[in-house]
């Protein structure tokens, strides 16, 4: 899985020295409103969240979420990437940052990193993400980036309704439109 680089962010995958800050993101408030408990609770529970569910993804199709770090400091922001879920046809685009890090355009310039890699190298015809209806911060960022709502889905019978935006190549919308 390559590592990208934007102009202030590096775009890597995880590896299990990162356990605890998947710990801190996955038990930010933020977090389990839009997404979701996932049940890590010690780093010993995101090691094993992260060999499970990332690593796993990385083994199997290549790719997968990359935790993002500031460029010049490495320090870590947040995780963003693609994913390939059973539940769904397509190619997911998945994102999180630690709240004290919200409103610099980090999630953005992320998202359009993993957005070039499923286009140029996975070379995708359409991706889809997934967002609680409530998360509206989300869905402007998914906007902004071409993703048009196409339907309610469940994940699974039993999980809260989400919204399935998708997007093809060359759609992101540029300011203005």
């Amino acid at each position: 899985m390559n590592t990208i680089e934007t102009a202030r962010l590096r775009l890597r995958p995880m590896v299990e020295s990162d356990a605890a800050f998947l710990l801190e993101v996955l038990n930010e408030p933020a977090f389990i409103r839009n997404v979701g408990h996932r049940g890590v609770r010690t780093v010993p529970d995101a090691v094993t969240y992260m060999r499970e569910r990332i690593i796993t993804q990385y083994e199997r199709h290549g790719f997968g979420m990359w935790l993002v770090e500031l460029a010049d400091t490495r320090e870590p922001v947040g995780i963003c990437g693609l994913i390939k879920r059973d539940s769904l046809k397509d190619i997911d685009l998945g994102f999180s940052f630690l709240e004290r890090f919200w409103s610099r355009g980090f999630a953005l310039e992320a998202a359009r990193a993993a957005l070039r890699e499923g286009w140029e190298v996975l070379k995708l015809s359409r991706m889809v993400a997934i967002v609680a209806p409530h998360n509206e911060a989300s869905i402007r960022l998914l906007n902004k980036l071409g993703f048009e709502l196409e339907k309610k889905v469940r994940l699974a019978p039993e999980e809260q309704e989400l919204l399935l935006l998708a997007t093809e190549p060359a759609t992101e919308r540029r300011p203005g439109h």
